[in-house]
């Protein structure tokens, strides 16, 4: 049985309820997309079959970030709702009681590292690389990045990621922690890693989980205000338009602090 969310459909094996975004050509973020996938985690929560959730996606990139170029885009002036509803939406995935486990491929660029955050675990495939690229656009972090990446790869790293807007491949997020796992079947490898974890008792696991991510969605939803306030003035400097045009014209961004 499949049930759809919009662009995110839910199906439901042995105990694992299956995530899949599905948003061509590169899953790009959306307030629509993180609402239908917020409300789907909901429904996970409060099904006693569901016990641990798999989230992948379609295509060749997990999730290319939001997209600041097109003119309906997620940080453009017409976006309606924009970055801050986006990541009121985001702070929900932080609260779901169960389990996640990433399926990454491609990209996980920006807003879609910060989605691969919100999981537990992150499997990801050979050609998988992740970047918090929001420097190279004139930007700062959002999505909780400056709070997620840091307990997952040390602040050391996590500034390095940031500062740079360095992209790392999957062999090396796997020697940073990133990744729990390289798996050619990547799909495959999460599937059984959640069933590794589906197979427990579901209420000691939740608990268990609720101990390490205690407060995390109130640490998330303190830290996207704090960046929100910092890519609102960001926003309207020249460093920004110019990073925009370069992402949109493939080319490093000529900047003059201003």
């Amino acid at each position: 049985m499949k049930d759809k969310f919009g662009d995110i459909t839910l199906r439901h094996e042995n105990h694992i309820a299956v995530l899949e975004i599905d948003r061509p050509p590169h899953n790009h973020v959306s307030v629509e997309l993180m609402r239908d996938l917020a409300d789907a985690l909901d429904i996970i929560d409060v099904e006693k079959d569901m016990r641990v959730t798999v989230l992948c996606s379609a295509g060749k990139n997990f999730c290319a970030g939001a997209d600041l170029v097109a003119p309906s885009g997620i940080a453009s002036p017409g976006a309606g709702p924009g970055i801050n509803a986006l990541y009121v939406e985001a702070v929900r995935l932080f609260a779901a009681k169960k389990p996640i486990v990433a399926a990454v491929q491609g990209a996980a660029v920006g807003a879609g590292l910060g989605l691969a955050l919100v999981a537990d675990f992150r499997i990801a495939a050979p050609d998988a690389r992740f970047t918090a690229n929001f420097v190279k656009i004139g930007f700062h972090p959002g999505f909780g990045i400056t709070h997620t990446l840091p307990r997952v790869v040390g602040l050391q790293r996590a500034q390095l990621l940031c500062l740079t807007g360095r992209r790392i491949k999957a062999d090396e997020a796997l020697a940073w922690g990133l990744a729990d796992e390289v798996a050619e079947d990547v799909r495959g490898a999460a599937m059984r890693l959640a069933a590794e974890i589906a197979e427990n008792a579901p209420l000691a696991v939740q608990s268990t989980r609720a101990t390490f991510r205690a407060e995390l969605a109130a640490a998330v939803r303190a830290q996207t205000d704090h960046e929100f306030k910092e890519q609102s003035w960001l926003r309207n400097t020249a460093d920004y338009k110019e990073g925009v045009r370069a992402v949109a014209e493939r080319r490093a961004g000529n900047f003059t602090a201003s």
